[in-house]
């Protein structure tokens, strides 16, 4: 094949019609760029992952749920093939070339008209890298270009793996959302996984990083929908460790913070499998923060607590005195609590809140969706559900609430 069969070239594709065709575990790793470039995405497939079908319920991608068919690409100015199915694959690229489409095939990068570069980013750098036919030379050239960029070195190779590290699984808690905070040592990890578990609030955008031989397995939790099995999880990072591959947990926020990171590590430990915690920066503290929220202010707020909203005020299995939390004068940071907000707001106006206590509720914080919400304790549930409030958001109680920045000093 000749070095320069593929011309490097970025697309603007911000409000034009992207078809992707297949909804499995690539059109998970693809998405979140073809989203965030602003692209008409367009999803073509008889079933999804749930984290694509979370990118669908969000109102990101359009899904036809059938098998393709010769037409859908009419009035696409990009396609992507990326089902299981090598057929299926060829038919798409087929059409596409009919109709002038460039097209990528996932499964088979040099038959397409198109290929999908390794790409990398920092402060707002695009690094990709393009060799045509070896995407794990793509992946690791990209991988050492961006951690020069991150260091400030200059590296011939990838970094040799921590022996003290590899192989066995990594809880890396991905922070709370944006790619950009995640660890240091958790990207690290990260490019080294053979096999990625990754969660639904995990930075999405990280995995169309990850070299293209690393399996991505979908274990997203949908709110009071489909969800992956705490005992699949434990299972699966058990088996492929096992099998001798390293393997990332990758989770949202703190793998300790209402994330279930001990029950896995209890697990692997029990399995006989070494594991490595990497702390996340939670979005219990970075969702309000970058809402201009503090949890804490001197003078305002001296204690926080973290409240899992899991479980109501009320059902037999709640393990937290709701009454007690009302006499606090401090800050109630309320997680996963958006589809019962009323039962905790009742809770606390019962246990002697004020009904003017101030509420703020950020909504995907960190993300370029992010939208904040400022109530009052009496009314928070009613109006958050008629502004739209929706998971995943994180819930502020209390004085710190109602600070805005001139109230700061």
């Amino acid at each position: 094949m000749p070095e320069d069969q593929h011309y490097l070239v970025g697309l603007d594709l911000a409000g034009r019609r992207v078809v992707l065709v297949g909804g499995g575990t690539v059109a998970q790793r693809r998405l979140p760029r073809l989203i965030g470039a602003g692209a008409a995405v367009e999803l073509i497939s008889p079933s999804t992952t749930p984290a694509v079908g979370g990118m669908i319920d969000a109102g990101e991608v359009v899904w036809h749920q059938r098998r393709y068919t010769d037409g859908d690409l009419e009035g696409a100015w990009y396609a992507l093939a990326c089902t299981d199915d090598p057929e299926v694959n060829a038919a798409v690229c087929a059409e596409a070339e009919r109709r002038r489409v460039f097209c990528v095939r996932a499964d088979a990068g040099i038959e397409g008209t198109a290929v999908t570069a390794a790409v990398g980013r920092h402060e707002g750098l695009v690094v990709g890298v393009l060799s045509g036919g070896q995407p794990l030379r793509s992946a690791a050239v990209r991988d050492n270009i961006v951690e020069a960029l991150h260091t400030g070195a200059i590296a011939g190779d990838r970094p040799a793996p921590d022996a003290t590290e590899l192989p066995g699984v990594a809880l890396v808690g991905g922070g709370p959302g944006d790619p950009e905070l995640i660890t240091v040592k958790g990207r690290r990890l990260l490019a080294r996984a053979d096999v990625v578990v990754a969660d639904r609030l995990a930075p999405r955008e990280l995995l169309d990083e990850l070299s293209p031989d690393a399996e991505v397995v979908d274990a997203a939790k949908i709110p009071y929908g489909r969800a992956a099995s705490q005992d699949f999880i434990n299972a699966t990072l058990i088996e492929h460790a096992k099998a001798g591959k390293f393997v990332v947990r990758l989770k949202g926020g703190d793998p300790y913070v209402f994330g279930r990171g001990f029950e896995e590590l209890l697990a692997c430990a029990e399995a006989g499998v070494p594991v490595t915690v990497v702390p996340g920066i939670t979005s219990s503290i970075a969702g309000p923060a970058v809402a201009g929220v503090p949890v804490t202010h001197r003078g305002v707020a001296h204690e926080v607590v973290v409240v899992s909203g899991h479980v109501a005020p009320g059902d037999e299995s709640s393990l937290t005195d709701w009454a007690a939390l009302a006499r606090l004068r401090g800050t109630i940071v309320l997680m996963m609590g958006v589809e019962r907000l009323d039962r905790f707001a009742a809770a606390l106006l019962a246990g002697g809140r004020p009904g003017d206590t101030p509420v703020a509720i950020v909504e995907n914080a960190t993300m370029p969706t992010q939208r904040v919400h400022r109530f009052a304790l009496a009314t928070a549930a009613a109006e958050a559900k008629a502004a739209g409030v929706r998971p995943p958001a994180v819930i502020v109680i209390g004085p710190v609430a109602g600070l805005l920045p001139d109230d700061l000093h």
